[in-house]
């Protein structure tokens, strides 16, 4: 018996939206299948994928990372570096030297940084503060402040800080407001209900719903990126219609697998292989559960993940 398929359609579809300006501009989302399901719908918005940097330069990154950005001494020099790597479509400036309890540098410091990275680079620019939410919530705005003109998208508001952040980046001075919850379908649709209580247009926001790396509870990421993408697209439901971001190299170039030493390891093999192993199981995972962008750090990975989503859409 002959098979037939038959489409899925959906009457509703994820918001796009568009970060930079000019003629170097990334768009996310607006899908209205399922990921990668271009069996039951044409992709109008292949996935993005952001290149990792931090304000605390190279010191935290593997050997192989380092090794591409060997001769890079400012910080504008790895962002030009970042921003030439094969597959990458933004840059995503992580400002880790902002935390109280690291580095604590402070926000006139980090956001001379800023500027440096964004007079250097002319593509699409994603910045992350620091994850501490009192001083994150009085560094976004500053950093939103200094990129006007540049629609920039702003990692991450919190249900600890979205007022300030949402405020500033959303409204005052029109940015993209990054919407980070902990894993849960729940949390995320309230930030993006309270949000939008702010006066900030649905279509501005981009969520960060929370990651692990794949093998550390992921279970719970594929699963709360199923139930968002199935209500978003079967019932319609338009506090949970914004694109996804993920932030995998955090994550991934964290765990034992990535950091165990290969004195103490030997039997794993060389430390920068497993680090990218990790960087793109856990990025294929999370854009075949639902990502429309993902953040990673090592050129390989980038490359590599570029060539599946070519090979998918």
């Amino acid at each position: 018996m002959p098979f037939n398929q038959k489409p899925q359609k959906f009457n509703a579809k994820i918001n796009s939206v568009t970060i930079g300006n000019g003629d170097k501009t990334v768009t996310i989302g607006g899908e209205n299948s399922f990921p990668f399901y271009s069996f039951d719908a044409p992709t109008e918005n292949a996935p993005k994928i952001g290149v990792e940097i931090s304000d605390l330069g190279l010191d935290e990154f593997s050997e192989g990372v380092k090794a591409y950005y060997e001769g890079a001494t400012t910080m504008a020099d790895i962002a030009k570096k970042a921003a030439a790597i094969e597959g990458a479509d933004f840059v995503a400036l992580i400002l880790d030297g902002g935390d109280p309890n690291g580095a604590n540098k402070s926000v006139e410091e980090l956001i001379e940084v800023v500027k440096e990275v964004a007079d250097a680079i002319d593509c699409p620019l994603v910045v992350e503060g620091c994850k501490n939410v009192e001083k994150d919530a009085e560094l976004l705005p500053k950093v939103a402040e200094v990129l006007q003109g540049r629609n920039a998208l702003l990692l991450s508001e919190k249900e600890e800080n979205y007022k300030a952040i949402g405020a500033a980046a959303g409204l005052a001075y029109n940015q993209i407001v990054g919407a980070e919850s902990a894993v849960d379908i729940n949390l995320a649709k309230q930030l993006n209900v309270v949000t939008t209580q702010l006066g900030v247009d649905a279509k501005k926001i981009v969520m960060n719903i929370g990651s692990a790396a794949a093998g550390y509870g992921y279970e719970y990421v594929v699963s709360t990126m199923d139930r968002i993408k199935g209500a978003a697209l079967g019932q319609n439901d338009n506090m949970l219609q914004m694109p996804i971001i993920t932030p995998v190299s955090a994550e991934t170039w964290a765990v034992k697998e990535a950091t165990a030493s290969e004195a103490d390891m030997p039997e794993w093999g060389s430390a920068d292989e497993r680090g990218i192993d990790m960087e793109v199981m856990t990025a294929a995972a999370d854009l075949a559960a639902g990502s429309d962008a993902v953040i990673l750090r090592h050129p390989e990975s980038i490359k590599t993940i570029s060539k599946m989503i070519k090979a998918l859409v």
